[in-house]
């Protein structure tokens, strides 16, 4: 189905189903906001959340997943949460960073070197330090989500650094994707999630760089056909409810939100079976561009300077936890031998 007819209808659905003022089963109404794609791990979560929960709880919770866009873009999800209008979303950390800045450290270039060590510093080091910076903005952390490495997309093959000279890139409003396209030397046009296709479809950009995720079945990758695989920033969401809401549920109903909600290792895993699905999918007719060594190594070198600057926009408790994560990733190395 179309994605626009698509949304459509899920909004006009949603307008019948808050006409209704009684809960589907009598139990406590619990509205979920999010952004998710149909036939996607992301969705499946939700849907999965919804019915373990309502079961687990007996009757006494009415999950209602509004995760289709219904509600808006995750910025009107942000702020339907924090005006307790919905109780649980999904956030991508590049948008919650407008409220917890410290958040956009973890799209620097290159701070992790691949999954196994992101999900031990993750898991190991940076979980409590982020629940409490996001708990003081009133926002309950209940877990991560992974979204996977971002790479570049692109009209026509980019691979090295020198290749981006120019680009009109396509960039998120977070201050680390517009040093990132800087650092390269593009043209940088920030631009809305919705506004990527036509924008790609129109020339007014024939760049940009996001998750396997959110490009290959979203209707970038049939307008952007080429993917380098530069895999420079990871990038994460975060399932975070109304903290007020939260703290007003009794400890057994916490205690079923909780264990109901996927495991960040069952997550990590659909998630990155998707992705490598998505790339062999021939119907997508994705054009994949893997890096050698010595490739990757030159982003690397053309994107060093990025997470300093990083550091000094974002302020906070930013370098602590810089060096957190270098402590991190010291202990994954001397844990795997290298």
């Amino acid at each position: 189905m179309n994605m626009m007819i698509f949304r459509n209808l899920a909004t006009l659905l949603l307008a019948v189903w808050l006409a209704s003022c009684g809960g589907g089963n009598g139990g406590q109404v619990v509205n979920i906001g999010g952004t998710s794609t149909p036939n996607t791990p992301g969705e499946a979560m939700w849907l999965n959340f919804k019915r373990d929960a309502e079961a687990a709880s007996g009757g006494a919770l009415d999950m209602r997943p509004l995760i289709y866009g219904q509600l808006g873009s995750e910025e009107q999800l942000l702020s339907g949460l924090r005006r307790g209008r919905i109780q649980f979303a999904n956030l991508s950390a590049q948008v919650t960073s407008t409220l917890v800045p410290e958040l956009s450290l973890l799209y620097a270039p290159y701070l992790f070197e691949d999954e196994a060590e992101s999900d031990f510093v993750y898991d190991n080091y940076l979980t409590s330090i982020y629940r409490d910076l996001l708990a003081e903005q009133g926002l309950y952390l209940l877990t991560w989500y992974e979204i996977g490495f971002h790479s570049v997309y692109s009209k026509q093959p980019i691979i090295m650094p020198a290749d981006m000279v120019g680009r009109r890139f396509r960039v998120s409003s977070s201050i680390n994707a517009r040093l990132f396209a800087q650092a390269l030397g593009a043209d940088v046009i920030p631009l809305g999630f919705g506004e990527i296709v036509p924008s790609l479809q129109t020339g007014l950009v024939d760049a940009g760089e996001n998750s396997i995720s959110l490009y290959a079945r979203t209707g970038i990758s049939a307008e952007a056909p080429h993917l380098t695989l530069t895999r420079h920033v990871f990038g994460v969401s975060v399932i975070v409810a109304d903290q007020r809401w939260w703290d007003a549920q009794t400890p057994a109903i916490r205690k079923i939100l909780t264990d109901n909600f996927p495991s960040v290792t069952e997550s990590r895993r659909e998630t990155r079976a998707q992705d490598e699905a998505d790339l062999a999918d021939p119907a997508l007719g994705i054009q994949v561009h893997r890096l050698s060594v010595e490739q990757r190594a030159a982003w690397r070198q053309a994107t060093a300077g990025v997470t300093e600057e990083l550091l000094d926009s974002i302020g906070g408790r930013s370098r602590e936890i810089y060096a957190v994560i270098l402590e991190g990733k010291r202990a994954w190395a001397e844990r795997d031998g290298i």
